[in-house]
Formats: C-alpha cells, sequence, structure tokens
C-alpha cells in the first residue's frame, strides 16, 4: 500500500485520520481540509486554505499533519509557526484534543524565547539584555567546565558538578544567607545572586550560570519529559516546574527536547529569521511538514525580519569595540601577541583594525551630517520646529531614488572612500574583534561582529529588492545637543521583494500548510510568496517537477440571518477627499453622520478608521454624538492596549475607535457579546508616498509587472487587513452582528473598486446602501433578534 493509500485510510470506510481528530464530528468543510492536506502533503506540496472562523482551521491542520506523520514515511516533524499568541494557545489545545484520544500520542513542544525561561531574567536578577547576559554566562560557564582532552565530549561533568554544589544555598558558604531563587511558583536550589568560580577551577572571581553547569553535569540530558504533560505537550509551565526545582536551565531543557519532538509550536522567527534560526535549523528541513498560521501576514512579516538597520550608536560601539582592542594590544607584548595570534585564525592584520576604525569613525560623520542637513532642511530650527508641534514621530531619508535601481549614496560615498573588498570584508574583521575581545575582556558585551554583518550585508543585496534609507524615530534627551536630542537614526536595508526568500524556503521543507481567514485573492497570493514556481529539486536537475499546491475556500458557516452585511456607499475616503481633520469637508460630514448611525447600534461597537490620525478625528466626532462612552486606542505599549481593551469588554456598551492596521483588528477574539458591531472606515492603505512604499512598488512592478504593482503590493494586502477587522463581529454560531465597510470602493461599480477583492462567495451577502439607510436598516435588523446591553 502507497504512503498516499496508507494516509487515507484504514481499509474501510472511515478514514484513517478520524483516530488522530480531536473532536467528536468534523465541521463543514473540515473533513475536505483535511483530506486535502493530507493528499497535496503527501506528494510534497502545500495546501492554501482560506477558512472562515469557525472553520476549524486549526485541527484540521494538525490532524492532517499527525495522519502524514504517522502513516507515511515522507515526514519526520511537524513545525507550526503563528504570529498571535491566541493562536498558539490554540494549537496547543488542540493537540491536546487529539493526544487524548491516542495510545500513541504526539510529543509536542511549544517554544518560546530566553527571557521567558530564564530564572534570573525571571527573579530580576539580571542587570542587562538577556540575550547578552546568558550569552556570557553561558561562554563563562563553558570555559570552566572544559577539559584539556580531544573528542566530542569536551566538558567535564565532574568539575560542572562541582560548579553545582559549590552554587546550591545548603554549601558551607555565605550564599546560605542568600534566599532561593523562586519563579513561577518553584524554588531553584540556588541563591538569587549568580555565584563565582571556587579557586580550584579559576583564578578569577568568574561569575557563572549554575542552572547551565547543571546541563552539562547531566551530560546534557534533561529533567523535563513529554509525559510530564498528561497530553504530552511540554510548555512553558512544564519546562519551568521540571527544570527551576532540579537546578537545570529550563532554555537547555527546551532545546534538548526539540530533537525529540512530534509537533513544534513556534513563531515566524523559528522558521524565516535567521538568527532565530539557529535553535531550529537542526531539526527543520525536507523531511517537516510546515503550518503557517495567519499567512495573510507573510509578505509583512518576513519583509521586516530580512530588512537590517544600523543605529548610529551601534556604529559608535564598534568603533569602540575596535579601538578597545587596540587599547588592549598596545598594554603589554602578551596582549600584541595574544591579539595578532586571534586576528591571524581569520586572515586579519593589525593594521585592517586601523583601517576598520577610521571606515566607522567616518561612517558615523557621514550619518550626522546627512541628516544634520535633511532636519535643517526640512524644519529649520529644531527647538523652535518642536515647541511647535511641527517635528513627526518618525522621519525616512531615502539614499536613492525609490523609484529607479540605482546605488545609494551611503554606497557611493564608501566605495570612493575605501574599496568594495575591504566593506565587504568587514563581517570577517568583526568577528575577528569580538573573538579577540571575548578572550582578553570577557566582560565586556560586543557588537562589532553583528555590524560586521549588516555592514557586509549592504554591499552584497542588490539594489532592485533592496532599497536603503535613514530613518528616524523620535525621542527626547534633553542633554544630548543636535538633532540627537529629538531623533536617533539608523541606516536601514528594506527588504521590498520576499518572494524569492519565501520561495527558497518553503522550497527546504517536506510540505505543508498555509492558512488565515483572510487569503484571497489566492492567485495573487502564490505569486507573491512564492509557491507559484516551487519544484521539487532532483539529483537529476533536468528531471525537476513543480511540486503540487492546492487551494480551498471555506465561507462563514454561521446563520447567515445573524448578521447584517453592509456596504455604505459614501465618496472615497482618501486624503484628496476628505481632506485634513480640522477642515470638516462635506466628506467628512458624511462620514461623521454614518459613523453616528452606526455607533448608536446596541452594544460594543467597534470603528475602525485608516490611520491612528483619523481615529483621533473619529473619536472626537463621536465622544459628543452618541450617549454611550468612547474610546480611542493609540500607539502604545502591550499593557496599556490590554488595559483598555478589557474596559470595552466590561459593562454595558461601549465605543472603541482604532486604526485598522492596529493591534485590535487582527489576533483579538470578540466572542460572546463583547462585540455587536464593526465599521471599517476607507481601504486601510499604508502611506502611498513613502519613499520605502515607493520602492516596494517598484520592485512589485519589476517582479510582476507594473500593472500588478499596485495591487499586489499595497491594494491586496489593505482589503485583507479590512477583511480581518470586519470578522471580529461574528465568532460563534450564536452571535448576532453588524459588518459594515463604510467606502464606495467597495461597491462593483465604484473607481478603484475593489470589490473584486472579496472572496467570490461572499460578494453576493453584502447590500449596498447610502449613509442616510442606516438609522432604519439597524432597527430592521435589531428588532429582528435580541439586543445585547446598550
Amino acid at each position: 500500500m502507497s504512503g498516499e493509500e496508507s494516509a487515507a485510510t484504514h481499509g474501510n470506510d472511515e478514514p484513517s485520520w478520524r483516530a488522530r481528530f480531536g473532536y467528536e464530528q468534523p465541521y463543514d468543510g473540515q473533513a475536505d481540509a483535511i483530506e486535502t492536506a493530507i493528499e497535496t502533503g503527501a506528494e510534497g506540496g502545500y495546501l492554501v486554505m482560506e477558512g472562515a472562523c469557525g472553520t476549524g482551521k486549526t485541527m484540521a491542520a494538525l490532524t492532517a499533519a499527525g495522519t502524514l506523520l504517522r502513516e507515511t514515511d515522507r515526514y519526520d516533524n511537524v513545525l507550526v509557526v503563528t504570529p498571535v499568541k491566541q493562536q498558539r494557545r490554540q494549537f496547543i489545545d488542540d493537540l491536546r484534543a487529539i493526544n487524548a484520544g491516542l495510545d500513541d500520542p504526539l510529543s509536542g513542544l511549544a517554544l518560546v524565547g530566553k527571557p521567558t525561561l530564564c530564572p534570573y531574567e525571571r527573579a530580576g536578577a539580571l542587570d542587562r539584555g538577556t540575550q547578552d547576559a546568558c550569552e556570557d554566562l553561558r561562554e563563562n560557564t563553558a570555559g570552566l567546565v572544559a577539559h584539556d582532552g580531544g573528542g566530542d565530549v569536551w566538558w567535564d561533568s565532574a568539575r560542572a558538578g562541582e560548579l553545582v554544589s559549590e552554587a546550591r544555598t545548603d554549601a558551607d558558604s555565605w550564599r546560605t544567607l542568600d534566599d532561593n531563587l523562586s519563579t513561577a511558583g518553584q524554588t531553584a536550589p540556588y541563591p538569587t545572586a549568580r555565584p563565582t568560580a571556587p579557586d580550584s577551577l579559576s583564578e578569577s572571581d568568574q561569575s557563572y550560570c549554575p542552572f547551565e553547569a547543571d546541563w552539562y553535569a547531566r551530560e546534557k540530558s534533561v529533567p523535563v519529559a513529554f509525559d510530564d504533560d498528561e497530553n504530552h505537550v511540554v510548555t512553558t509551565d512544564e519546562l519551568l516546574a521540571g527544570a527551576v526545582p532540579r537546578g537545570t536551565c529550563p532554555h537547555r531543557a527546551m532545546g534538548t527536547l526539540l530533537a525529540d519532538a512530534d509537533v513544534v509550536v513556534g513563531n515566524y522567527n523559528h522558521l524565516f529569521d535567521p538568527r532565530t534560526r539557529a535553535l531550529t535549523d537542526g531539526v527543520v528541513d525536507d523531511r517537516t511538514f510546515v503550518i503557517v498560521d495567519e499567512a495573510h501576514r507573510l509578505e509583512g512579516r518576513v519583509r521586516d525580519l530580512l530588512s537590517d538597520r544600523i543605529g548610529i550608536q551601534s556604529l559608535r560601539r564598534a568603533r569602540n569595540d575596535v579601538s578597545h582592542l587596540s587599547t588592549l594590544a598596545g598594554q603589554s607584548r602578551e596582549h600584541r601577541e595574544e591579539v595578532a595570534t586571534e586576528l591571524a585564525s581569520y586572515e586579519v592584520g593589525t593594521d585592517e583594525l586601523q583601517r576598520a576604525r577610521e571606515f566607522f569613525d567616518d561612517a558615523i560623520d557621514w550619518l550626522d551630517r546627512r541628516v544634520e542637513r535633511h532636519l535643517a532642511d526640512e524644519y529649520g530650527d529644531l527647538d523652535r520646529a518642536a515647541e511647535e508641534g511641527r517635528l513627526p514621530e518618525d522621519v525616512e531619508i531615502p539614499l536613492r531614488d525609490p523609484e529607479t535601481d540605482e546605488t545609494d549614496a551611503f554606497s557611493e560615498w564608501a566605495n570612493e572612500q575605501y574599496s568594495p573588498g575591504f566593506c565587504k570584508s568587514l563581517h570577517t574583521i568583526g568577528a575577528a574583534v569580538a573573538d579577540a575581545l571575548d578572550s582578553l575582556d570577557p566582560q565586556r558585551s560586543t557588537v562589532c561582529g553583528d555590524v560586521g554583518r549588516i555592514v557586509t550585508r549592504w554591499w552584497t543585496r542588490d539594489h532592485a529588492s533592496y532599497f536603503r534609507e535613514i530613518t528616524l524615530s523620535r525621542t527626547d534627551r534633553e542633554r544630548v545637543e543636535g538633532w540627537e536630542r529629538y531623533y536617533t537614526a539608523g541606516l536601514v536595508c528594506y527588504d521590498c521583494l520576499p518572494a524569492e526568500d519565501l520561495r527558497e524556503r518553503f522550497s527546504d521543507l517536506g510540505g505543508g500548510v498555509l492558512m488565515s481567514a483572510t487569503l484571497e485573492p489566492m492567485d495573487v497570493l502564490r505569486e507573491c510568496i512564492g509557491l507559484d514556481r516551487l519544484v521539487e529539486t532532483t539529483d537529476d536537475e533536468s528531471d525537476d517537477r513543480e511540486r503540487p499546491i492546492a487551494t480551498r475556500t471555506y465561507d462563514l458557516a454561521y446563520p447567515e440571518t445573524n448578521r447584517a452585511s453592509w456596504i455604505v456607499d459614501a465618496p472615497a475616503f482618501t486624503a484628496r477627499n476628505r481632506g485634513p481633520p480640522g477642515e470638516e469637508s462635506e466628506v467628512r460630514e458624511t462620514y461623521a453622520y454614518a459613523l453616528r448611525e452606526l455607533a448608536r447600534s446596541p452594544g460594543n461597537v467597534l470603528v475602525c478608521m485608516p490611520s491612528y490620525r483619523e481615529a483621533a478625528w473619529a473619536h472626537d466626532r463621536l465622544a459628543d454624538a452618541v450617549a454611550k462612552p468612547v474610546l480611542l486606542d493609540e500607539p502604545s505599549s502591550d499593557e496599556a492596549t490590554e488595559k483598555l481593551k478589557q474596559k470595552f469588554f466590561a459593562g454595558d456598551g461601549k465605543v472603541l475607535v482604532t486604526s485598522t492596521r492596529g493591534t485590535l483588528t487582527e489576533g483579538v477574539d470578540y466572542d460572546g457579546e463583547k462585540l455587536s458591531a464593526c465599521a471599517v472606515v476607507g481601504v486601510p492603505l499604508v502611506n502611498v508616498a513613502s519613499p520605502r512604499i515607493r520602492a516596494v512598488r517598484r520592485a512589485y512592478g519589476s517582479e510582476f509587472g507594473d500593472e500588478h504593482a499596485f495591487e499586489y503590493a499595497l491594494t491586496v494586502p489593505a482589503v485583507r487587513r479590512a477583511r480581518q477587522a470586519i470578522g471580529r463581529v461574528i465568532r460563534g454560531p450564536e452571535e448576532i452582528g453588524v459588518r459594515a465597510l463604510v467606502d464606495e470602493r467597495y461597491t462593483p461599480d465604484a473607481p478603484r473598486s475593489v470589490h473584486e477583492y472579496l472572496p467570490p462567495a461572499e460578494r453576493d451577502e453584502w447590500r449596498t446602501m447610502t449613509p442616510m439607510f442606516l438609522d432604519s436598516q439597524l432597527e430592521r435588523f435589531w428588532s429582528d433578534h435580541e439586543r445585547p446591553d446598550q
């Protein structure tokens, strides 16, 4: 029997995947999704699935993945990536539901970052960033446990055990006076203060991590197992409960379990970020089945992950790293010889140190002058501009014409002052300096290695797919002179076209499922994320075959009678039509009227504007126009946003005004009576005048044709954002609510209509009306349904 046949049936009428389906019966469409994913995955292909809320996408994808993993020989493991914490919890819950009915459960592991697992970070005992502090402590510990012999096992478990014994609070030392470290209800056998190495292992008071030492003492085994959870899914809770009381590093425990996990749940970084992939690359390959959740975010998220930024402070720190090494080399003959030896291993000479220091100095001066000149030209006296409120939060300074593929100004300057070969070599020079400083000054946190890598990429990346610019972000530092009082600056190399990077990544994997509630139009998605030309490479390149890509769209299955879906035919809410917020144009008055009528709908109402600036305008117009409280969402911390959300949910009906591009319109479950109506105003396009966005349009035009540039790069993503927001209303079969798209461009015959980007099956459901009919239509709808609390 073939792998495909074994994955489909047990030889009877019951499909084999039913044994791994976590609930009693599948939803409509869910069975088709599972079977399509199995069929496509068995051939090394991908299912691209749009499914509205209630489709059961997570259970469908996991059921198919588990079936392929157990019943074919194509896959060794499954990687789930989602950018939404709530969805991460859903995958964990669904995997546990699947395992509850299996004799041979799928071992699951949820990946988290070091700050979540590091006991010292959780206890507030680190005086700097977790990543830097952890790496330094790990390096110190590795040096202390290393033995002189060769072989793969380079550490001495007895030395590691001595470090563990030294750190324990029951040791005969002053540490018995310190409280044991406690976190997440678990108490470690070590004090909160980090220990220093005993004289028997080090001549200096070198700090180390006892949790790390215990990992070596256990020969890199860990006291955490998949069966610590009754359903075999290990999360942060199990890692902390299993590792902390036993004195082992929870992050090392996670990394050790990773190699044996059947299903790994992480985020986009674990699949696409070159820095984070160091954790997963050892287990993610062409025998991995991948599930990409919220796939409508792929382009934007991967674009950000693969873009580079070097801040002016990082350039200064890199310069100081090189200067510090030169100073150390001059302190003694021993230091000079040690530095020369370290550099020689990278084939770097001391003269190149001087050249690198000069480069960083000159680059800092060039950046400083460029920013100063731009701000002076645009805003004149900065102190006066700041007092008058004329300084924007963010500024872009393009280094080339965004609509022309040409060398940027910084590269031209560097090529004149330094050779391109030298600029490309800064990666090697930076790594050599970092290694030398690790030996001579292990307490120093260096950046020259990272900065060198980014500078090298600046020179090796092309000028068609990447756009180089200076970005400025507002700050307020009173004791700093010049423009740096008001802004921080950085050089940015922006990835305009992630399609090729995505195609390469998906080519490296065995197959999978990409899913979201908003992926249409599917043909555009396939082109923009590189699935349209995905081939399976063989030893004989002439036999390369195109890998199968299946697409499915599953509509909202809840009763249509429970929802009103309206397109409000108001003039296009564009900057040209509406004018600035202070000038109440006729267009603005039309929208103020429409929003007032919608905001009076019973219960909680969410109003989504194309930007936070327009959200503030809408809030001000509604605050005095409706009886219920009107809340305003602004760019803020996660904590502040969560407080606002809970305030919106509590008590009687309210209005919450936000940006469609904000954090409250995606990944938030407004279930039950938390939301009774949602209005999306306008088409939430990004700022099309931005140099960066103009460069993206240019890159998309070169790749997909000029006639598709605006559509693919801007319009389609904007409509997906609008659909995400409008989808917050109906989250269950019993829920009732109103959905309104307010802008004539959502109608089929309007100029620059976006109607075609709505899924074909949905288009007939949307009824068009003018703003004046909203009052009567709302009254009619709610008279037929139970009204929520006012």
